[in-house]
């Protein structure tokens, strides 16, 4: 079995106009081997260097004691569950542009200044050509990187099934004000605001794939109607780990998740919970849910 990577993935959200809750979604270059062509959160996998205690003096936000417990995995090495929060914030960044950052003076990053916003641009270009490291940016501009940004929000494991498995934490994260999430036009081509509502009505058309962890994310997101209850729900929210089982049955195939009353892999089984989807399942040339 091939194990798992570390990794962390972060749900941008905004209110939208009519008060709506807005998800940032980003389309992957259908040139790539994992989850070519979908829709996708920012994120990617943890670095060695995100767990570096170098890192510590420039964090706010969360000490390294209490990294674990935040995301309610008290045995997890706290080197390890702070390094998850960095890589979280260096993907956004990487990815989206965004930055979840404070200055050393305590004020936020804002990028409607021209001159601040091009000076970032350029950091965000070094970094994602490797002539530069997150660290160093932090150094070089005084940051304190703002993990009370985010707030813990899902576990999920890429079934076994798969030759490139990772082991995703997923936080929510306010966008920050004066700033404008933009793909990276490398691996990432094409990005949109949607409410949950509506990227699960585009996938339904097959205007745009989601896979089965972000399809289920946006099942639970649609649940609260505005940024301000979805936060408020998910400061209250169990996070139980997301290990889907393959299946297949009558010519198609899919996954059961950990609630599913027939899903039998141990340590990781949850109580069946009655009216909620816990199915996913190859349909017609896209994935859908199902109550069991």
């Amino acid at each position: 079995m091939n194990p798992p990577r570390d990794a962390a993935t972060v749900i941008i959200v905004r209110n939208s106009e009519r008060g709506q809750s807005e998800i940032f979604l980003m389309r992957r270059h259908s040139n790539q081997s994992f989850m070519g062509g979908a829709y996708v959160f920012p994120g990617g996998r943890l670095d060695e260097t995100d767990c570096d205690p170098a890192f510590h003096p420039f964090i706010d936000g969360l000490a390294v004691g209490d990294a674990g417990r935040f995301l309610q995995e008290p045995d997890l090495p706290g080197e390890t569950a702070l390094g998850l929060c960095v890589a979280a914030i260096r993907e956004t960044f990487e990815e989206a542009g965004v930055l979840l950052a404070r200055s050393g003076s305590g004020e936020p990053i804002d990028f409607a200044d021209a001159g601040t916003a091009d000076r970032f641009i350029a950091h965000r270009r070094s970094l994602n050509e490797r002539k530069t490291t997150f660290i160093e940016l932090g150094r070089r501009e005084n940051l304190r990187f703002s993990m009370d940004r985010l707030i813990p929000f899902s576990h999920w494991i890429t079934p076994d099934i798969e030759s490139k498995r990772f082991d995703t934490r997923f936080f929510l994260a306010w966008l920050p004000d004066g700033q404008v999430p933009v793909h990276d036009n490398r691996e990432l081509v094409e990005s949109r605001w949607l409410t949950p509502e509506e990227a699960l009505r585009l996938h339904e058309r097959k205007e745009i794939l989601l896979m089965p962890p972000t399809l289920k994310s946006m099942e639970e997101l649609s649940a609260c109607r505005t940024a301000d209850e979805l936060f408020a729900a998910a400061k209250q929210r169990e996070i139980f780990t997301i290990l889907p089982q393959a299946f297949s049955e009558d010519g198609g195939f899919g996954v059961k998740l950990p609630h599913d009353s027939e899903y039998t892999i141990a340590g990781y089984k949850q109580p069946h919970r009655p009216g909620e989807s816990s199915r996913i399942v190859a349909h017609n040339g896209i994935w859908k849910t199902f109550c069991v």
